[in-house]
């Protein structure tokens, strides 16, 4: 059932769960109760489509390098799968998965505040149902069962290099099929244009009784539920914590002042460029392109064993291998996409981005003047579906075009870089209100001097492995301060740590079943449980604990209803 919640004003309604954001993460808990006989309220924010007005809820205050949560914390049915960009097919879009590595969810000394309370072992029955929530096929993120003839894992063991695999599933599993599911669903009531505001607790503090909820220019309702689980998002949750304390004053989960901390994300960027030894080395990379393989999408990549990264001590980082035609033409296609991103050629103003400074657009058109044949030549292939106008994470298909070696005369080394979990790190409640009367969002962030030591000795290593390998030479690419480079505006829409999972109460907000500690029916859904982020995308990983979070909650309410 559907409801628009701004038909409810000044009303008060009951369920037995009550599941705050309609993400990945909200989404694949309810489809856990579908059928049961528990009454089950997701609520959501926004509608269907997207809502300038209610996302400007999401605006905030950026005290750092990351994205203004406007741009990272999507409101509206599906969460961030509604940006979600990649070219899987003509018309499908989709989105990138992988597995944590094994070492990402230990106790590492050269990583501050790293390891979960338990292994990816505990966690792997809930990867496999979880690939299939996403739409996938395999659970498989080893190499060996997707090489082919012209696409076989490069041999880079003895330089501590290994090589691994990204999935891709489409989007609109989440933002549709999933969608209709839980609407569908006789139990299951999804209430859109439902903004949480403030959860209240009964006079011990202990257990929440009711959600307020609004929507901007409608009166607020209420709902009140036995049990309450968060799943707004990095941003949201926290900030949904620090709105709402019991009778003592203290915001729910803070009693040590941790909700909103230890904030971190994936930053990206690249290194360098790998100068092939001969024009047959783009033909050997075929793995490490996104291509179909036995029925499903995916695309290999490179990775440090976990015992160089113990050796050398230092975080978790990845490789992708991007064809690049020569310097001219690729300055000139990226102005070109750059500019296509902009309210000029963006085709959906409402979601563009906006406008870059005079200078920056400047430097863009000169690029893209100086490139203009090959940009002309790239386009036209492009719309006739026989060529993309950029290769990178977001496009594939490369390696069958015929002679990729002619076409392409360096290979770009991009990384996705884990970010030490910080304490400093941290989202707060700035002092401007939103449309609902609530405090906006301060994001303070910033990337600690170590962290970047160890990102530049971590490229350095894939350099030399590659070298080492006589697949080329590699030229490095820095910051103009020597530092390594970042995309910007930096981040990967990937908001994790700021209700952090631990074993114990002073260093976590949630406990290993991702309870708030010191309440009784509140939970956290999604990636800001998780302690600490390798490199990998984080939907896989907040789907098996959404899941995991669902058994046990079955488990504690096993012969009965919630009431």
């Amino acid at each position: 059932m559907h409801i628009d919640a701004r038909t409810l004003g000044g009303m008060s309604l009951e369920c037995d769960l009550c599941i705050i954001g309609a993400g990945p993460a909200g989404i694949s808990l309810a489809r856990e109760w579908a059928g049961s006989p528990s009454r089950v309220a997701l609520l959501e924010s926004v509608g269907l489509a997207y809502d300038r007005q209610v996302q400007a809820l999401a605006s905030g205050i950026s005290l750092g390098g990351i994205k203004p949560s406007i741009e990272v914390n999507r409101r509206q049915f599906g969460g961030n799968a509604n940006v979600w960009c990649i070219d899987l097919a003509p018309g499908e879009k989709g989105l990138r998965h992988a597995m944590f590595d094994e070492v990402d969810f230990q106790h590492r000394p050269w990583v501050a505040h790293s390891g979960w309370p338990f292994s990816r072992e505990t966690l792997m029955p809930y990867y496999l149902r979880a690939q299939e929530v996403c739409g996938g096929s395999l659970c498989d993120y080893s190499p060996r069962r997707w090489e082919q003839a012209d696409a076989r894992a490069l041999t880079l063991e003895s330089a501590g290099l290994e090589s691994a695999m990204f999935h891709f599933t489409p989007f609109e599993i989440f933002t549709n099929r999933h969608r209709q599911q839980v609407m569908q669903a006789s139990n299951i009531t999804v209430y859109t244009h439902a903004t949480a505001t403030e959860l209240l607790t009964d006079a011990s503090g202990r257990r929440v009784e009711q959600v307020r909820l609004g929507s901007p220019g409608g009166q607020p309702w209420q709902m009140r539920a036995r049990t309450v689980v968060l799943a707004a998002g990095g941003y949201e949750n926290a900030r949904l914590l620090l709105l709402s304390s019991g009778p003592d004053g203290v915001a729910l989960g803070n009693a040590h002042r941790l909700v909103g901390r230890y904030y971190h994300d994936h930053l990206q960027g690249r290194s360098g460029y790998l100068i092939p030894a001969h024009g047959r080395v783009l033909e050997q990379l075929g793995l490490y392109d996104l291509r179909r393989r036995r029925g499903a999408y995916v695309m290999g990549y490179l990775k440090l064993s976990a015992q160089l990264q113990a050796q050398e001590r230092m975080g978790n980082i990845n490789c992708f291998l991007f064809p690049r035609p020569p310097a001219r033409q690729d300055r000139a296609i990226e102005a070109f996409n750059a500019l296509r991103r902009y309210q000029l050629l963006h085709h959906r103003a409402q979601e563009a981005q906006p406008a870059p400074a005079l200078k920056q657009g400047l430097r863009q058109l000169w690029h893209l003047a100086c490139g203009l044949d090959y940009v002309l030549r790239i386009a036209a292939r492009a719309a006739t579906g026989r060529q993309s106008t950029a290769y990178g994470i977001g496009h594939g298909g490369w390696s069958q075009l015929k002679r990729p070696g002619e076409l392409f005369t360096r290979v770009e080394l991009w990384h996705s870089m884990e970010q030490t979990p910080r304490p400093e790190n941290r989202i707060a409640l700035g002092e401007r209100l939103d449309a609902l009367g609530r405090p906006q969002l301060q994001v303070h962030w910033h990337w600690p001097e170590e962290d970047v030591t160890q990102t530049l000795r971590a490229q350095s290593l894939f350099a030399r492995g590659l070298e080492n390998a006589g697949l080329g030479h590699v030229e490095r690419f820095f910051e103009p301060d020597g530092s390594p480079h970042l995309e910007r505006p930096t981040g990967s829409h990937h908001l994790m740590g700021t209700t952090r999972m631990h074993a114990d109460a002073r260093q976590g907000v949630v406990d290993p079943q991702c309870r708030v500690y010191g309440t009784d029916n509140l939970y956290v859904a999604g990636s800001s449980v998780f302690p600490s982020g390798g490199y990998a995308n984080p939907t896989l990983t907040l789907v098996a604990l959404a899941l995991r979070l669902a058994d046990h909650l079955k488990e504690q309410h096993r012969g009965h209803q919630f009431s």
